[in-house]
Order: C-alpha cells, then sequence, then structure tokens
C-alpha cells in the first residue's frame, strides 16, 4: 500500500524532477489552444503532472440548469447540485478533452480525479464569511502513485477534486491542489498557465516577484482581482520547498517568460520566503 504524503512530506526519488502544469480554464474549450499545449508537452524533456481547472465550463452549465453560481473568498459555492455539475465538467468533458488532445500529440496521457486511487485527500475548508459546502482544503496527496506513472512515461491529468473522510468528494481549488502536487512528487517547478503573460503592475509585466514585494503590491491594490490567489498560490508553493513557481500564458511558457518565484535556494535574490510560511484558503 502506497503511503500518503502530505504536503510537508515529499516522497524520495531518483527520476528526472517532474515539473507540474496548471491548466486555467479560461482557454481549455479552445481546441487551438489545446493543441498547441499538447504540443508543448509532447517536446518536454522532464516528466510532467498536468493539473487543470474548468470553472468558465462549469458556470455555463449551471445557468443552462438554472442554477446561479454562488461566490465565498472567491471560491465556489458547492452545495450537493453544484458538485454534481463539477464532477461532470472536470472529470468527464475537460478532462477527456485534454487527454485525447495529448494523446494526439503523442503523449501518453491518462486522466484522472483527485477522487481516483485516493489520490487528494480533503477535508472541508472553512470560511469565516459564510459556508462554502462540499469545498475543501487538500491534506494528503498519494505521490506514490503518480512518480510511477511518470516512471512508465504516462503524463497524469488530474481533475481537481478530492477524497473527503467521509468517502464524498470535495471541490478543490485547482491551484491549491497543484502547488499541493508538486510538493508531494517533488517537482523542479510549478507553472501556473493563465490568459495573462505575466503579473502585470500598472501594465509592466514583472519577470520576478519576491513573498515581500509581493504582498506589498497586493496590499497597494497594485496586484487585484484573480492575480492575487494566484500569487499567493505561487508563493505558497515555494514556501512549500518548490524550488520554482512561474505565472505565465501559453505563449510565454514556450518562450521561457513570465513573472518567476523562487524558494532561496540560489536561484535569486527574490528569494525570501521561510519554509513554512502559510498562505490565505490553506
Amino acid at each position: 500500500m502506497d503511503t500518503l504524503h502530505t504536503p510537508q512530506e515529499a516522497p524520495r526519488h531518483t527520476m528526472t524532477q517532474p515539473i507540474v502544469l496548471k491548466i486555467g480554464g479560461n482557454d481549455i474549450d479552445d481546441p487551438q489552444f489545446l493543441r498547441a499545449l499538447a504540443g508543448y508537452v509532447a517536446g518536454l524533456e522532464a516528466p510532467a503532472v498536468i493539473v487543470h481547472g474548468g470553472g468558465k465550463e462549469i458556470g455555463a452549465l449551471q445557468q443552462r440548469m438554472g442554477v446561479e453560481p454562488r461566490w465565498v473568498d472567491g471560491l465556489r459555492v458547492t452545495d450537493e447540485e453544484t458538485l454534481a455539475v463539477v464532477e461532470m465538467v472536470l472529470c468527464g468533458r475537460v478532462n477527456k478533452r485534454l487527454v485525447r488532445q495529448l494523446l494526439a500529440a503523442g503523449v501518453d496521457a491518462e486522466g484522472l480525479s483527485g477522487t481516483d486511487r485516493g489520490l487528494l485527500r480533503a477535508r472541508k475548508l472553512l470560511s469565516e464569511h459564510g459556508d462554502l459546502g462540499r469545498v475543501g482544503r487538500v491534506t494528503a496527496v498519494r505521490g506514490q502513485v503518480l512518480l510511477e506513472m511518470l516512471a512508465r512515461g504516462v503524463v497524469p491529468v488530474i481533475a481537481p477534486l478530492a477524497l473527503g473522510e467521509d468517502g464524498e468528494p470535495f471541490n478543490v481549488n485547482a491551484d491549491h491542489a497543484a502547488a499541493a502536487i508538486a510538493q508531494a512528487i517533488g517537482a523542479a517547478e510549478i507553472v501556473f498557465l493563465t490568459n495573462v503573460r505575466a503579473v502585470l503592475v500598472d501594465g509592466v509585466p514583472q519577470p520576478s516577484l519576491g513573498q515581500r514585494q509581493a504582498e506589498r503590491l497586493i496590499a497597494d491594490g497594485a496586484i487585484f482581482g484573480g492575480m492575487v490567489p494566484k500569487v499567493q498560490t505561487a508563493l505558497h508553493a515555494v514556501a512549500l520547498g518548490v524550488p520554482r513557481a512561474v505565472i505565465t500564458d501559453l505563449d510565454g511558457l514556450q518562450h521561457h517568460a513570465g513573472t518567476v518565484f523562487h524558494n532561496g535556494n540560489g536561484h535569486g535574490q527574490e528569494a525570501s520566503l521561510p519554509l513554512a510560511a502559510p498562505v490565505a484558503a490553506w
């Protein structure tokens, strides 16, 4: 039986360090984007794990079903009806679409939900601003399952649901799931692929950001909206020991651009994070 690794316990392995690609939901229904992404993954030398979102399609299906999306702290409130939609979209439509494109590009890919084989375990995420329903925070990652897949040359494609202690699924923020997975498998890098090339401050792309600088820019409102939780999660990932986190778009990924965060192991002066730094919503 494989050991469940918490986000503080990375398994040892001798293979080339993998990378984690977190794919946002904005472009995941665009065939041209998916073909280009699959081509990029096919050309990678390092083994890769892909974690994907799908919020845009979840919201669209909710609207068609007459279910009004509700949000607390930037997270989708997930009642039983919403959870059924989330599973349908993420585990079915989006996950399999990604796998098909990867296979067409010659990548040996396999789609998984975080509930499969108990890959991700979670407990209910509590918020002082309201009940989130079946929204969870990742408490353990079965990293050895992913490492074994990577050792066989298989690219895991993971939908961000997790198994609760009651045997029922939790909806998990895909950024948070990707960061926990990156730490648990000893990834060399995590890339948060979004629809902007880099973190922008007054319209200027930032090549790198450290913790104190990022926190100041958030407090000043220079980093705002949906970019705030992405920056916080990138900082959290490097605080947990992932050597490098990047926020960029597909073009930036292909041309080695974007905003880089490092954890302080000799990778740049922006490093300022203690290895147990907490991040909001974790």
